[in-house]
């Protein structure tokens, strides 16, 4: 399953633009919903959301429709998993309300700086701190703080969670870093940006997670036609279980071949209001390559 969307839904400048003039501030995420089949839910990245808000959020959208939830920069800009407020920080987080996305929740990101350096150690004890079942996730939740005011991990099932890992630093760039992240079946986020930030596309999980910053500055500027279709292309071989011949990698190792992969993609570049207007294009382009790929 290929997904294509938008790093959140609320900015001021989409107004008028890309939302209808008339339409109520509390509707966007509804009509932006109904555009696109995944968005980011970025609002989480800097504050502890409520039980109410995600559970609007899962009323406002569609049968089918699938949210990325990014992790708290509390947690990964500032306390950086050090000690054991970070475990405090986390089960704050799976138990704030996200849980209740349900069937619509999608992969986890997890955005670290670019002040921060890979240090093998503490990125292992901090991935294989991470969730990876519905049950663990509420299970890590009962150990939440006061901070927390309506907490929820009613789940039931075992079902999975994926986690996606975005880094800034070149220190990252190494085969022992895809190991850990193979090892927890973690994805690597491919990057692009203007900004210098590594741009890596190794499959270390079952899923493959796109960001894309923009093309003139970041966070701005639309994606040309011919950029599009080389992350159509792209999109189209991790689809189907491949890899790119000319992929940047770090590490040897070749990930298993698939019959399928699903694949998330998401526009960051919403400076100029681009960001809905590519990710609609990019469907577009990915919906006609697949009609036109034989039948197997």
């Amino acid at each position: 399953m290929v997904r294509i969307g938008i790093s959140g839904w609320r900015y001021d400048g989409w107004r008028r633009v890309f939302y209808p003039p008339r339409l109520p501030q509390v509707r966007e995420l509804e009509f932006a919903s109904r555009e696109v089949n995944t968005i980011e839910i970025n609002g989480s990245h800097y504050l502890l959301q409520s039980l109410e808000s995600y559970r609007k959020w899962y009323d406002a959208t569609p049968s089918g429709f699938v949210f990325a939830v990014k992790g708290p920069r509390y947690l990964t800009h500032m306390l950086r998993f050090r000690d054991e407020s970070a475990r405090s920080a986390i089960a704050n987080f799976f138990a704030s309300g996200v849980l209740a996305l349900g069937e619509k929740l999608g992969p986890f990101l997890w955005q670290f700086p670019a002040t921060y350096s890979f240090q093998p150690d503490r990125f292992d004890a901090f991935l294989a701190f991470l969730p990876r079942t519905l049950n663990e996730a509420a299970s890590l939740s009962r150990h939440h703080d006061s901070r927390v005011k309506t907490p929820w991990f009613d789940v039931s099932g075992r079902g999975r969670l994926r986690h996606a890992i975005e880094i800034r630093h070149s220190s990252f760039c190494t085969a022992e870093f895809a190991r850990l992240l193979r090892k927890y079946r973690t994805a690597l986020v491919v990057s692009d940006s203007v900004a210098g930030w590594p741009h890596l596309e190794d499959v270390t999980a079952d899923f493959v997670y796109l960001r894309l910053h923009g093309t003139e500055t970041l966070y701005g500027g639309s994606y040309s036609e011919d950029a599009l279709a080389h992350w159509a292309s792209r999109i189209q071989m991790w689809a189907a279980g491949g890899q790119p011949d000319d992929a940047a990698l770090i590490s040897k190792v070749q990930p298993a071949r698939r019959s399928s992969r699903d694949v998330f993609c998401y526009f960051d570049n919403d400076k100029k209001v681009q960001a809905p207007f590519d990710a609609r294009r990019l469907m577009k382009l990915v919906d006609a390559r697949a009609e036109e790929r034989p039948p197997t």
